[in-house]
């Protein structure tokens, strides 16, 4: 049964479980329960019965599993929006295929966590999102470029520099600007700059855009 949890504490980020495995799901709710700044809105075993629920209340982030048993989690990623929810979407999850993923990263979703991750990843990977980060293994969306369909034809884009394929190849492992650009070795401010100019060649607005549209159209220049 969907459980719904009825109380609310402003600040804190407010997140719903769904998995179809129940130690599983309640086992992470309540480890994720004692952690100050977050609380646990509800969790579930289905994509119908989380639409039902991120419906009725306010949901920042959905902990997602791929696998439902009789359903997958692209049937919640499908009708999100459609019930009003505008918060973020974790998939966690034992494993996908890169297809799989590819095909949730242009769904919207905001990272892929794997089950064998310690809480403190989870944890992490949770304020990550809520804040607006996407949130991806390193290496991992790597990986995915490499197992996807060829780009599209060279008259839908424009040529990156090498410089744009260095920050988004660090955009693809999760880092933040100032990470990048220690990596890199140049100021921060640089990097948030060749972000714009990357925005403006692909015509997105975020990061998580830009991962998609790369996935989609730019995998050939990476």
């Amino acid at each position: 049964m969907p459980r719904l949890e009825t109380t609310e504490t402003p600040g804190r980020i407010r997140i719903l479980v769904v998995d179809d495995h129940t130690l599983f799901r309640e086992s992470v709710a309540r480890l994720l329960a004692v952690e100050p700044d977050f609380e646990i809105a509800g969790h579930c075993a289905s994509a119908a019965d989380a639409l039902r629920l991120v419906a009725k209340t306010p949901v920042d982030v959905v902990l997602l599993d791929y696998d439902l048993g009789d359903g997958k989690g692209t049937d919640f990623l499908a009708k999100a929006q459609s019930v009003g929810f505008t918060g973020r979407i974790l998939v966690v999850t034992a494993g996908v295929s890169e297809l799989e993923a590819a095909a949730m990263i242009r769904q919207g979703i905001a990272g892929i966590l794997r089950k064998h991750c310690s809480p403190a990843a989870l944890a992490q990977s949770i304020r990550d999102v809520s804040g607006g980060k996407d949130y991806f293994e390193p290496g991992y969306l790597r990986s995915v470029l490499a197992g996807i369909a060829a780009p599209a034809p060279e008259y839908q884009r424009k040529q990156l520099t090498e410089r744009e394929r260095q920050v988004l190849r660090y955009v693809f492992e999760g880092l933040a600007n100032k990470e990048i650009a220690d990596r890199l070795q140049v100021s921060e401010s640089s990097v948030k700059a060749t972000l714009q100019q990357l925005f403006s060649k692909t015509g997105v607005r975020t990061r998580s855009q830009l991962v998609r549209t790369a996935l989609e159209n730019y995998k050939d220049q990476l």
